[in-house]
Protein backbone atom coordinates (compact mmCIF):
# COMPACT_ATOMS: atom_id res chain seq x y z
CA UNK A 1 0.00 0.00 0.00
CA UNK A 2 1.91 3.56 -1.22
CA UNK A 3 1.62 6.66 1.21
CA UNK A 4 0.34 9.86 0.15
CA UNK A 5 2.82 12.56 -0.71
CA UNK A 6 1.45 15.53 -1.02
CA UNK A 7 3.14 18.27 -2.71
CA UNK A 8 2.35 21.85 -2.88
CA UNK A 9 1.31 23.28 -6.71
CA UNK A 10 0.15 26.72 -6.44
CA UNK A 11 -2.96 28.69 -5.16
CA UNK A 12 -6.23 27.54 -5.75
CA UNK A 13 -7.01 31.50 -6.87
CA UNK A 14 -4.32 30.96 -10.07
CA UNK A 15 -7.11 29.27 -11.53
CA UNK A 16 -10.19 30.36 -12.92
CA UNK A 17 -13.85 29.21 -11.83
CA UNK A 18 -14.21 26.29 -14.91
CA UNK A 19 -10.64 26.73 -16.24
CA UNK A 20 -7.31 24.95 -15.61
CA UNK A 21 -3.70 25.34 -15.53
CA UNK A 22 -1.21 22.92 -16.41
CA UNK A 23 1.54 21.34 -14.11
CA UNK A 24 4.56 19.81 -15.90
CA UNK A 25 5.70 16.44 -14.46
CA UNK A 26 8.20 13.69 -15.87
CA UNK A 27 5.23 11.90 -17.16
CA UNK A 28 3.80 14.37 -19.49
CA UNK A 29 1.51 17.37 -18.62
CA UNK A 30 -1.16 17.62 -16.25
CA UNK A 31 -4.28 19.62 -16.35
CA UNK A 32 -5.79 20.65 -13.43
CA UNK A 33 -8.97 21.95 -13.11
CA UNK A 34 -11.14 24.25 -11.09
CA UNK A 35 -15.45 23.78 -11.00
CA UNK A 36 -17.67 26.51 -10.59
CA UNK A 37 -17.99 25.15 -7.11
CA UNK A 38 -14.90 25.21 -6.25
CA UNK A 39 -13.74 21.65 -6.81
CA UNK A 40 -10.40 20.92 -8.05
CA UNK A 41 -9.37 18.04 -10.61
CA UNK A 42 -6.50 16.91 -11.91
CA UNK A 43 -6.22 14.33 -15.45
CA UNK A 44 -3.52 13.99 -18.24
CA UNK A 45 -3.78 16.78 -20.18
CA UNK A 46 -3.82 14.54 -23.86
CA UNK A 47 -7.32 13.64 -24.88
CA UNK A 48 -6.91 9.18 -26.02
CA UNK A 49 -8.57 10.16 -28.96
CA UNK A 50 -6.44 12.49 -30.98
CA UNK A 51 -4.39 14.04 -28.34
CA UNK A 52 -6.22 17.66 -27.44
CA UNK A 53 -5.09 19.63 -24.95
CA UNK A 54 -7.74 19.15 -22.33
CA UNK A 55 -6.84 21.99 -20.44
CA UNK A 56 -7.61 23.73 -23.01
CA UNK A 57 -11.56 22.38 -23.10
CA UNK A 58 -14.91 23.47 -21.75
CA UNK A 59 -15.58 22.74 -18.13
CA UNK A 60 -19.08 21.93 -17.38
CA UNK A 61 -19.98 20.99 -13.82
CA UNK A 62 -17.40 17.97 -13.10
CA UNK A 63 -16.55 17.69 -16.83
CA UNK A 64 -14.10 18.72 -19.45
CA UNK A 65 -15.16 18.92 -23.20
CA UNK A 66 -11.80 18.30 -25.62
CA UNK A 67 -11.48 21.37 -27.77
CA UNK A 68 -10.58 18.90 -30.96
CA UNK A 69 -13.38 16.68 -31.50
CA UNK A 70 -15.89 17.37 -28.52
CA UNK A 71 -15.18 14.20 -26.40
CA UNK A 72 -16.75 14.73 -22.87
CA UNK A 73 -14.11 13.45 -19.82
CA UNK A 74 -15.37 12.85 -15.69
CA UNK A 75 -13.16 14.87 -14.03
CA UNK A 76 -13.76 12.65 -11.39
CA UNK A 77 -12.78 9.03 -12.78
CA UNK A 78 -11.09 9.93 -16.12
CA UNK A 79 -14.19 8.19 -18.34
CA UNK A 80 -14.93 9.28 -21.59
CA UNK A 81 -18.64 10.19 -21.29
CA UNK A 82 -21.58 9.05 -23.49
CA UNK A 83 -20.81 7.06 -26.69
CA UNK A 84 -17.22 7.71 -26.60
CA UNK A 85 -15.01 5.53 -25.29
CA UNK A 86 -11.65 5.61 -22.93
CA UNK A 87 -10.09 7.56 -20.16
CA UNK A 88 -7.67 9.87 -18.93
CA UNK A 89 -5.47 9.27 -15.81
CA UNK A 90 -6.70 10.58 -12.88
CA UNK A 91 -4.64 12.23 -9.84
CA UNK A 92 -5.65 12.94 -6.54
CA UNK A 93 -6.00 16.49 -5.22
CA UNK A 94 -7.10 18.26 -1.79
CA UNK A 95 -6.82 22.18 -1.12
CA UNK A 96 -5.91 23.89 1.85
CA UNK A 97 -6.13 27.23 2.94
CA UNK A 98 -6.16 27.91 -0.36
CA UNK A 99 -3.20 25.70 -1.43
CA UNK A 100 -3.87 23.07 -4.11
CA UNK A 101 -1.57 19.93 -3.33
CA UNK A 102 -1.38 16.77 -5.56
CA UNK A 103 -0.15 13.52 -4.71
CA UNK A 104 3.31 12.98 -5.83
CA UNK A 105 3.27 9.43 -5.18
CA UNK A 106 0.23 8.64 -8.17
CA UNK A 107 2.61 11.13 -10.04
CA UNK A 108 5.33 8.74 -9.71
CA UNK A 109 3.54 5.75 -10.13
CA UNK A 110 2.69 7.57 -13.15
CA UNK A 111 6.22 7.74 -14.55
CA UNK A 112 6.79 3.84 -13.66
CA UNK A 113 3.67 2.73 -15.90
Amino acid sequence: MSTITWIEIGALADIPRRGARCITTPMGRVAVFRTAADEVFAIDDRCPHRGGPLSQGIVHGAQVTCPLHNWVFSLETGQAQGADEGAVRTYPMRTQDGRLFIDASTLLAATAA
